[in-house]
Parts: C-alpha cells; structure tokens; sequence
C-alpha cells in the first residue's frame, strides 16, 4: 500500500514514521518537498505518485498568526486539500485529512460529535473548516465516500514545539527564580498524544474507516491541569529539578490574538471502537512521552 504523507518533519508526521507499519510504502514530504501553498504542485505528487492514500497532515497551525496572515493559511489548510481532493477524485486514491477541534466555537458544555456543525472563531478554524468541506464536496465524506476526515486537538509528543516543551521550560525557569507559573483553568479539552493519533491514522487506512472521525486520549484536563500534570511527571523523571508552582488563570488574563474555544472536547467513542482501538487516559500518555524526553 502507497501512502503520501505531508507534514512529515512535524510532530505527528513523525510519530507516523516511527509506527510505519511494515506493509506501507511511504512517500515522506515535507516542506522543502512539497509546498502546500502550490495547488498545483499538490495535484502533481498525487498524479506522479498514484497513492492509495493521502495523509494530509501538514497544516498551517499558526493560530495568532493567521489572523494576520489569512491568505496563507487558507492556501495551506483548505486549497491543500482541495487540490489532493481533487486529483485523487481521478486517480481514485483515498484521502486521510486531519483537522482540529478548532473547527467548534466552544460554547456547549458537552462533548462535540463529528455531527456537529463547525461554528469557528478565528482564521485558523475558518480555514480548517473551509478544507473540510472543500474534501466532502469533492470525495464525499461519509461511509460511502473516499474521505476521511479525523479532527483532534490539543495535540503533543516528545518532539517539535507543543505545549509539552514549552511547559517544561518555564516550569525550569520559574522554580530556579522561586515564581510561579501562570496558566489558563478556563479553556477545557483533552491533552492529545501523537503516538495515539498516529495510532489511529494507521487504524483508519488499514480498515478504511470513511467518514467524520473524532479522535483524543480518554478525560478531560485544563491548560491548568495539563501544566500541573507536566511538572508533577516531569520533577519525578529527573527532567526537572523542581516543578513550579502552578496557578490557575482566566482567558482574559491572558489575551491572544486569536479567540479559543472555551470548551473543545471531543466525543470519540465512536471512532474508538470503528478503528477498534482502547481510550487511553491524557495522563498515562503523558507519562509514557514524558519517559521518552531526553533529559
């Protein structure tokens, strides 16, 4: 089985290439190899490679950023799949789309099904969406569709730039100056391990699961409660001499460019037992990532 890959130097992209499983040839692209901007070049790989999937999951995930920078990361997020969309409508390959929960605009107090309608607040959504429909209008995304569209979020591992590293960092910042560390309580959703996730796109491509997909760890957690979990596993690990205190804020304490869903979990259950895959909680994949951190 052939599969084209994006976004292969990113975090998911390589836990995808460190759990390949051993009937995949991988066609491994990343920026410098395919630029997602370039329509054009994106139906080009699909016609030089003749995948049976793609496995869009390169993005533009800049979320300040694109406020200021909308063109870009609508090229990028929806014209990409458009463009795999369309050239695989014709040469009959199946596409693997990862979105975000982003898509929602957070104001419901219970977990969003894949049959919710996407509602965003910013750019980033917007664009994330507008990709979204551009592949169920051109391979259908549905049982009886070529698309499958798998929305996560909160997403992290033990490289690239995630919220991970950069809560390990001011945790070794603030405890050696005796300060406290602070972060937002009020935003809720699930901590996302990308071996999980990779775990799951490989579930989807080996027994085609079509469709709307949603996919996290099991629970729920705080930017808060993550932060704390972090220093807490992290302190027992040796990577941290001491973890710092962490107190608790709300989003108006610390305002972004771009607006975030207040509440962003999503309903997975379904998709679990489709890809016949165990839930495992956001804390005991935190620990086993934390365990693969070099010091």
């Amino acid at each position: 089985m052939k599969i084209l890959l994006t976004g292969a130097d990113g975090q998911l992209g390589q836990a995808l290439s460190a759990s390949l499983p051993a009937e995949v040839e991988l066609i491994a692209t990343a920026r410098k190899q395919l630029d997602l901007s370039d329509p054009q070049s994106c139906r080009s790989a699909v016609h030089a490679h003749r995948p049976d999937w793609v496995l869009n999951a390169g993005a533009y995930t800049a979320v300040d950023k694109a406020e200021s920078e909308p063109e870009q990361a609508m090229a990028v997020n929806a014209g990409a799949p458009r463009a795999f969309a369309e050239a695989l409508s014709v040469t009959g390959g199946r596409l693997l789309q990862i979105s975000t929960d982003f898509v929602f605009n957070g104001c419901q107090g219970h977990p969003y099904e894949p049959v919710h309608s996407p509602d965003p607040l910013g750019v980033y959504g917007a664009t994330k969406t507008a990709g979204e429909q551009a592949v169920d209008e051109i391979l259908g995304c549905s049982d009886e569709g070529r698309a499958t569209i798998l929305r996560t979020g909160w997403v992290y591992g033990p490289v690239g730039q995630n919220f991970l590293f950069t809560m390990l960092r001011l945790h070794r910042l603030k405890a050696e100056v005796g300060e406290s560390l602070n972060v937002v309580a009020d935003q809720v959703g699930c901590p996302t391990s990308t071996s999980g996730l990779a775990a799951a796109c490989w579930a989807v491509i080996k027994l085609q699961v079509m469709g709307m997909q949603h996919w996290s760890d099991a629970g729920v957690a705080s930017w808060y409660d993550f932060a704390v979990a972090i220093g807490e596993l992290a302190a027992a690990r040796g990577l941290l001499s001491k973890a710092a205190q962490v107190l608790p804020i709300t989003t108006a304490d610390f305002p972004t460019q771009a607006k975030r869903p207040a509440y962003a979990l999503l309903a997975s259950s379904r998709t679990r037992e489709q890809l016949q895959l165990r839930p495992q909680h956001w804390r005991s994949s935190l620990e086993e990532v934390i365990n693969r951190v070099e010091a």
